[in-house]
């Protein structure tokens, strides 16, 4: 007599339950609540994190500007510069050594190369990648670059993260790298090189 007095409220209370689940649901459909998604919401998901901008006596190095007087100054582009740490570490260049006469057609021509990897035709601010959003351009060479923004703001590209962004000279937005962005062809030739030298 018990267990059936405790199946008919086990019964009811789940009946119950799902009469009031419907009910929410009922109403939450009618009031057409705001999706979190859409632009106009208030709501923000992440919280604001100061970006490492460039500041105003930031200097490029001598190899990042070799980069940059490559391409018109009229023109929209945006350069993923690597950092003169990541020119010294990456590529095994130094720009006092590349005036040297006998390498500076070599770094000339490794620059141009570099440069062909991560230059896009078009300006890209840090602002106009989304956080947690993946966008997809070829650089000059045709090269596939993969660009998304890290929770502090900085840009990642290809797996190399940067160190500032949005640096302007003229109509070109630059980004300074902590890496070089290059294809796998082109690393195993400067790898071998390093080898060849040793």
């Amino acid at each position: 007599m018990k267990r059936r007095m405790f199946l008919k409220h086990s019964t009811a209370l789940i009946l119950i339950m799902v009469t009031i689940c419907c009910l929410l649901i009922v109403i939450v459909t009618v009031l057409k609540l705001p999706d979190a998604s859409t632009k106009n919401s208030q709501m923000v998901l992440y919280p604001k994190i100061r970006s490492r901008k460039i500041p105003h006596d930031f200097k490029l190095s001598k190899l990042g500007n070799m980069m940059l007087e490559m391409l018109p100054h009229d023109l929209a582009f945006t350069v993923f510069v690597p950092s003169e740490e990541a020119f010294k570490r990456d590529l095994r260049l130094d720009f006092n050594d590349s005036l040297k006469p006998d390498k500076y057609n070599d770094t000339y021509a490794i620059v141009s190369r570099v440069l062909g990897f991560s230059a896009v035709p078009r300006s890209i601010h840090s602002d106009s990648v989304k956080l947690g959003e993946l966008v997809n351009y070829d650089s000059l060479s045709g090269f596939s670059l993969y660009i998304s923004k890290d929770i502090d703001g900085m840009l990642v590209v290809n797996r190399v993260r940067s160190e500032m962004v949005d640096f302007k000279r003229n109509e070109i937005v630059v980004h300074i790298m902590d890496g070089v962005i290059m294809d796998a062809e082109f690393e195993q030739s400067v790898l071998s090189y390093e080898t060849e030298e040793d």
